[in-house]
């Protein structure tokens, strides 16, 4: 896919934006390893991306941090389930799918969350920010670690 048929202009404002933003969530619902290769036409050479466990910039550090996602996970997927724009950037509710490699490979998982995407000019992702609760959708899962978090929690509740 080529940036000039991922990213548009935003020229004219919402509508742009609108149908930048569908492209992206088009994207990103049917991501495979192989289109991983594709997401320098979504990002900006020095795009930002953030979530609860990394922190980099560039296209280049982004993809790798997709290509560790499809190597440590069995099926994983996204489905966005909202999404709110202003400006020239969107809010997106999603649902990530996936199955543990390691234990319990037929027990599905899922981590709700939100993406805040920031786009340039040119149509282009260069902030990627994931908002979604380690501990809830992702510690308490696994082995030993869970039951510890889950019962830091109980003691927590008010």
């Amino acid at each position: 896919m080529s940036t000039s048929t991922a990213a548009k202009s935003l020229a004219n404002g919402p509508a742009d934006l609108e149908a930048t933003v569908a492209r992206v969530v088009v994207f990103f619902e049917s991501l495979t390893p192989a289109s991983v290769a594709d997401l320098g036409a979504f990002y900006d050479a020095q795009a930002r991306f953030k979530d609860p466990f990394n922190e980099v910039q560039g296209v280049t550090a982004i993809r790798a941090i997709f290509e560790h996602m499809f190597v440590a996970l069995q099926a994983p997927r996204f489905v966005v389930t909202g999404q709110v724009l202003q400006g020239r950037q969107c809010f997106l509710t999603w649902e990530f799918r996936f199955a543990f490699k390691a234990f319990k490979p037929d027990s599905g998982q899922v981590i709700r969350g939100a993406s805040q995407l920031v786009f340039s000019a040119q149509g282009l992702i260069t902030l990627h920010r994931d908002y979604w609760d380690a501990a809830e959708e992702f510690y308490e899962k696994l082995p030993f670690l869970g039951s510890l978090m889950r019962w830091l929690k109980k003691r927590a509740k008010a």
